[in-house]
């Protein structure tokens, strides 16, 4: 059984090197691209605002195809000034930055592969790639552990995983997206392997340090492992309530330091009106209008609403082990907190995460019911 787990090993290798350097010719320049660079050059040179906006528009006007840097000019019909606001103005664009420096950890990965000698644009698109080949190492490590005695299921659900349109179209473009998911994959290996509270303190404190958005997952995570402890043994796990207290304090902390406008002003640039200028005019929206847009993005949900529940149900159906349950339920629960908070029904990206994470819980319950999927010696 070790060497056919080693030739799997191999086999998914020289798949994922395969799909990593595909991806990276189709690589997208999208209009995500500015902010990250921007923040790049803001840690470089922190005093020149103006030197930032042009060398990141020079730089990836230098990698970018005609088409694809156009779109992210705004000239493209039809035109988007906002965008050409962010490239023509420095103020503008300065304004838009602290929606991107919040996901510290992402950008200090930028940095360090800028630092290694990548180009800026490079940096941003590589660390996608580099993160899409990590995480198809990880499945396939998560697969070995959900079906230990099947190297074929291990060996072929990562491939099939990485091939789902959400994961190719993240691994292409310059988003925390793909970096987010192997942080993701970690925090259910850990899961999975049953470590210790500050082993998985580290992976929250991970997540919410690359992806402070994510708060609601980590601080619910630890919440429902404390009711959970509590229901079972009646005791009161202080060392959560620490742990929940100290990820409050950096999700506080990166919000202060980045001069984070705050959730109205994205939800209402992402889903009202783009402002050239975060600084005006007001982002006033009323409740009635926030619940008008979120009726509406729900229509768009169908997709992922129709996923969850089916992934929920079975694990419910295929297991009575309480945890299973719970863990698969507050995946499923942060899943429509996100939405709450960021309803982009039409993007898959920001709900993917999530999304695979409940998969991963549902195939526990499988291999748990049908004790693994072993494989038959043929005699």
């Amino acid at each position: 059984m070790k060497t056919k787990w080693r030739v799997s090993f191999f086999f998914i290798l020289i798949i994922i090197t395969f799909l990593s350097f595909w991806n990276y010719k189709n690589r997208i320049y999208d209009w995500d691209m500015p902010g990250y660079i921007g923040c790049l050059y803001t840690l470089k040179y922190p005093e020149s605002p103006h030197k930032i906006r042009k060398l990141t528009y020079t730089e990836i006007q230098k990698k970018a195809p005609e088409l694809q840097y156009k779109d992210i000019l705004g000239v493209l019909k039809p035109a988007d000034k906002a965008r050409q606001a962010f490239a023509g103005n420095t103020q503008a664009f300065m304004e838009q930055l602290p929606y991107f420096q919040i996901k510290i950890g992402y950008n200090l990965g930028v940095l360090l592969l800028y630092e290694l000698g990548f180009s800026s644009p490079d940096s941003v698109t590589l660390l996608s790639i580099f993160a899409y080949f990590i995480s198809g190492l990880l499945l396939f490590y998560i697969l070995k552990i959900i079906f230990p005695e099947n190297y074929i299921i291990a060996s072929v659900l990562p491939v099939v995983i990485l091939l789902l349109p959400p994961m190719t179209y993240m691994a292409r473009i310059a988003t925390p997206d793909m970096f987010i998911l192997q942080i993701l994959l970690v925090f259910m290996i850990g899961l999975l392997k049953k470590w210790n509270s500050w082993m998985m303190f580290l992976v929250l404190f991970a997540i919410t340090f690359t992806r402070p958005d994510y708060i609601p997952l980590t601080l619910s995570y630890l919440g429902t492992v404390w009711l959970f402890e509590y229901i079972r043994d009646k005791k009161k796990n202080f060392v959560l309530v620490l742990q929940g207290i100290i990820l409050l304090i950096l999700y506080v902390a990166i919000v202060k330091l980045c001069h984070y406008p705050g959730w109205k002003h994205l939800f209402y640039d992402t889903f009202i009106h783009r402002r050239e200028f975060i600084s005006k005019p007001s982002p006033d929206f009323t409740l009635k209008e926030y619940l008008a847009i979120l009726l509406w993005k729900t229509m768009y949900f169908k997709k992922v609403t129709l996923t969850a529940v089916v992934l929920l149900g079975s694990t419910f159906y295929l297991s009575k082990d309480p945890w299973i349950r719970v863990s698969s339920f507050l995946v499923f629960v942060n899943i429509y907190i996100k939405f709450l908070f960021f309803p982009h029904s039409s993007s898959l990206r920001f709900f993917f995460g999530l999304i695979v994470m409940l998969l991963i819980v549902f195939l526990y319950a499988l291999s748990k019911k049908y004790n693994g999927f072993k494989l038959r010696k043929i005699a």
